[in-house]
């Protein structure tokens, strides 16, 4: 399966790497000269449970030299999405599928508006990784992956997908419930992202500190309740999995976190600005989200 992975930043570059690895025809595009040339030239350096190695790969600033693609994952930030899809059209041939597995809300919107819905599959990861330079990742969380067709049946080709993920060690299900994961994905962002940008702590010390434990409680029980009004089915109890996903994740640097590191522009509108709009819709009060929304672009304003 040819496959092009547009955005290749740290989450990007894991699974472009995984399937790499696992001899897939993978091409990384990405919109950053340096990143890009430094694949290139040096490949991908690739950390993972304290061993590093060096993965050589394709990657190309233009989306164009790619050719035609069986299937387009997109990792790029939810504010990329619009041009990244018009960007994508290219690689576009009557089989192809295009496959979101970025966080918060919005994507499908996104790729539906460009795209034929019918080729659109939605996904989550439980993975996490850093970027600790361009071209230059570390694996540092391990979850499940789930991708789901939109209209919620099983077909072939999401078995496909799900079973070459899994041959290149990444664990992945297929799901007949995507949206209500990824709204249970959601809660993991609203709840650890923009607690780890503002505090500067990775995802588990936020388990450490009992201010920061009370605030990713009340964050994730404000979304939970926009879920359940908006009809999303919810299992178990969000608060713990959320918990549970901090201290798995422990040493890893949310995405948000990244990017206060490096003084850029965050998702915040796609994750707890997502749940304060839902919320306006609702007629609900989410006095938590909407602070640390407003915070995170204060912040954002002065970089």
């Amino acid at each position: 399966m040819k496959i092009a992975m547009i955005g290749p930043g740290a989450m990007g570059s894991l699974f472009g790497g995984l399937l790499t690895l696992s001899n897939e025809e993978l091409w990384l595009v990405g919109y950053k000269p340096e990143q890009v040339e430094r694949i290139c030239s040096e490949g991908l350096t690739f950390e993972e449970r304290g061993k590093v190695k060096i993965i050589p790969m394709r990657a190309t600033p233009d989306v164009r030299s790619v050719g035609k693609a069986d299937l387009v994952i997109f990792f790029v930030k939810t504010y990329d999405t619009e041009r990244a899809v018009s960007d994508s059209l290219v690689l576009e041939k009557e089989e192809t599928i295009f496959l979101t597995l970025q966080n918060g809300l919005g994507n499908e919107e996104a790729l539906c508006k460009k795209i034929d819905p019918q080729k659109v599959i939605l996904g989550i990861t439980g993975h996490g990784a850093t970027l600790i330079r361009p071209g230059h990742i570390r694996h540092a969380g391990w979850g499940k992956t789930y991708i789901g067709e939109r209209n919620h049946q099983i077909t072939e080709r999401v078995n496909q997908i799900a079973q070459m993920f899994t041959k290149a060690g990444i664990e992945t299900e297929v799901s007949s419930h995507i949206h209500d994961l990824i709204w249970e994905k959601l809660f993991m962002n609203v709840g650890i992202n923009a607690l780890t940008a503002l505090t500067g702590l990775k995802n588990g010390q936020l388990l450490d500190y009992p201010e920061t434990v009370r605030l990713m409680e009340a964050l994730v029980s404000e979304a939970v309740e926009v879920a359940r009004k908006k009809g999303i089915q919810i299992e178990g109890n969000p608060i713990e999995k959320v918990k549970w996903v901090a201290e798995a994740t422990r040493e890893n640097r949310s995405s948000m976190g990244q990017d206060f590191d490096h003084r850029r522009k965050t998702e915040i509108d796609a994750i707890n600005g997502a749940i304060v709009r839902e919320a306006e819709g609702l007629g609900i009060s989410v006095p938590y989200n909407r602070m640390v929304t407003e915070l995170i672009k204060v912040i954002e304003r002065t970089f």
